[in-house]
């Protein structure tokens, strides 16, 4: 069976697309190959790591990339997980990929304490990875 592709976009690529991107593999490497990418490369986020690894999944080894030309014009699924990543994605001759977005909130744009900050990457990680859990299930 082959793989579907599934490219997870965002801005810099180091906290939403990463914390989806470790969560389709978790869930779904049987039935997907999983790509992530930004619009620039702002580097992997501890606290996106960290906060996966609360969850059991390991994505210290991931690389924050741009954009590749050549995964968004073979991806099935070209997913959007930011407002700026969705008005600003490169337009792409790609007639099978289904586009959507998935709006989440920036957790890198928390602030206050420490706890109010964690806290803020736990709800994105959980709602991105309710997310998933319905794409997987659905079987798209």
């Amino acid at each position: 069976m082959d793989k579907k592709i599934v490219y997870f976009l965002c801005t810099g690529n180091s906290c939403r697309s990463q914390i989806a991107d470790g969560y389709l593999k978790a869930l779904g490497s049987d039935k997907y190959e999983v790509k992530s990418a930004g619009l620039e490369a702002h580097g992997l986020n501890p606290r996106a790591v960290a906060t996966m690894k609360e969850d059991g999944i390991d994505i210290s080894t991931h690389t924050s990339d741009v954009i590749d030309p050549e995964i968004l014009s073979q991806a099935d699924y070209i997913i959007t997980l930011c407002g700026h990543a969705n008005d600003n994605c490169p337009v792409v001759r790609n007639d099978k990929a289904e586009r959507w977005h998935w709006g989440f909130d920036d957790p890198a744009k928390a602030t206050g304490t420490e706890e109010e900050i964690t806290a803020k990457f736990r709800e994105v990680r959980d709602a991105i990875k309710a997310r998933i859990g319905q794409f997987v299930k659905e079987g798209n």
